[in-house]
């Protein structure tokens, strides 16, 4: 007899990023081609070869429900976290406690990961072992403020979600793994709702001096025209920081408390490269794997759908034409019908958030059959010939989305969904 497979359903959405620390702000920068790197303030007195990121702006974490002692002693990657979960879980009105109570406890988890986890505070104290040996100043909540495991534990915290609750880490891909791992634990009846997606804070100079001295960055002037993938005139990534949160639910769970439904999720696929410790697989191969898994499990037509590509697009030259050749082994010639863009070219590389505010955006590209564009992409790179949006919206009613994310490691992930049908 066929396992009959429960439906899983977005209900909630939150975001902190470089273009809009709100779901509508976001999204409304992002139809728009906003572009949200700039020049760093605080990099200006540090002699850093690259002073441009999608750095977090006009972000109060008390708008978030946060008190000062927490906000203290907390790196900014849990601050983010922890903002876009209060977010989302507004937006989806579950609570798993007092008279509001629409959810067992047990049965709401958090999957929250971040591919580094809390930067700024190893730099902080690392310094202050450096400068006295003896330890005696390094701060005793070092490690639980720290691990990346942290954002994850303390969004439970604050929302009693006592059921599963994981960190997956797999760099630039660690959020559409959590969303992804969670729409199975959903699906095969583990948990009714999961908290999912991932926040990063790691524009610190530590974290500029490291990838740019891997000739990783983009070393643009102009902050306007720096993050730009699939272009010709590429010169590497941008870094940027945030936090994206969708509300997973299983469908009659959020029928039943007449829930608001962005977009039903129906595939997921999980590879690995399996090649090189940074660089991705050439070929395309073990990415376009994992495109054609979560097509087929969404059950992807090439004859009716029209199909809207959140890509990973970071603006390297290795990232921007291996993920070209996936696309066009995973769906022959309708890769060339498909409907592409990357928002990194407007919030730069968020990193462990990267995925989870892809997938957002895919939610709402589908929901309001908009594709957002793919700024700045005036020079097109020859060996990348698809539809990448250049530079303005395109309005098209979509069936299906989906969003993929390439991690250092070889680390392969793709989230699929379709527009919501009751």
């Amino acid at each position: 007899m066929q396992q009959q497979y429960r439906r899983v359903v977005v209900t909630g959405l939150g975001v902190v990023s470089s273009i809009g620390n709100d779901i509508g702000t976001f999204w409304n920068n992002l139809r728009s081609g906003v572009c949200g790197i700039e020049f760093v303030e605080e990099f200006e007195q540090a002699d850093l070869p690259v002073k441009i990121a999608g750095k977090i702006k006009n972000f109060n974490p008390e708008e978030y429900g946060m008190d000062k002692p927490f906000i203290r002693k907390q790196d900014r990657f849990t601050l983010y976290g922890m903002a876009a979960a209060y977010q989302a879980m507004n937006d989806s009105a579950l609570c798993s406690t007092g008279e509001n109570r629409n959810i067992d406890p047990f049965r709401l988890g958090v999957y929250v990961g971040s591919g580094i986890g809390g930067f700024e505070v190893q730099y902080r104290e690392t310094a202050k072992m450096i400068e006295d040996p003896t330890g005696k100043w390094v701060s005793p909540l070092f490690v639980p403020t720290m691990i990346s495991n942290i954002a994850a534990g303390n969004i439970a915290i604050r929302h009693t979600a006592e059921g599963p609750c994981l960190d997956i880490v797999t760099a630039c891909a660690t959020s559409s793994h959590c969303i992804g791992e969670a729409f199975r634990a959903i699906r095969h009846g583990y948990a009714d709702a999961i908290i999912a997606g991932g926040c990063e804070n790691a524009t610190i100079p530590l974290g500029i001096a490291a990838f740019a001295n891997a000739r990783a960055l983009s070393r643009a002037e102009d902050p306007n025209y720096a993050s730009l993938p699939f272009n010709a005139n590429r010169q590497g990534f941008v870094m940027g920081d945030g936090a994206g949160i969708l509300i997973l639910e299983e469908y009659q769970h959020a029928k039943e408390r007449g829930a608001k439904i962005y977009a039903e999720m129906v595939g997921y696929g999980n590879t690995c490269d399996a090649y090189h410790a940074t660089a991705p697989r050439p070929d395309g191969t073990t990415q376009s794997q994992c495109l054609k898994d979560a097509l087929r499990e969404a059950g992807f037509d090439a004859s009716k759908d029209n199909l809207y590509i959140n890509a990973h697009g970071t603006g390297t030259h290795l990232n921007d034409v291996a993920e070209t050749k996936a696309y066009k082994l995973a769906l022959g010639d309708f890769a060339y019908k498909a409907h592409i863009s990357s928002i990194k070219s407007m919030t730069g590389h968020m990193f462990g958030a990267a995925g989870a505010a892809e997938a957002i955006t895919t939610v709402l590209a589908l929901r309001d059959g908009i594709v957002p564009p793919t700024i700045n992409l005036d020079s097109p790179d020859p060996e990348c010939d698809l539809d990448y949006t250049p530079n303005v919206a395109v309005k098209t009613d979509l069936t299906i989305g989906i969003s993929d994310s390439l991690g250092f490691g070889g680390h392969n992930a793709c989230v699929a969904f379709r527009p919501f049908k009751g």
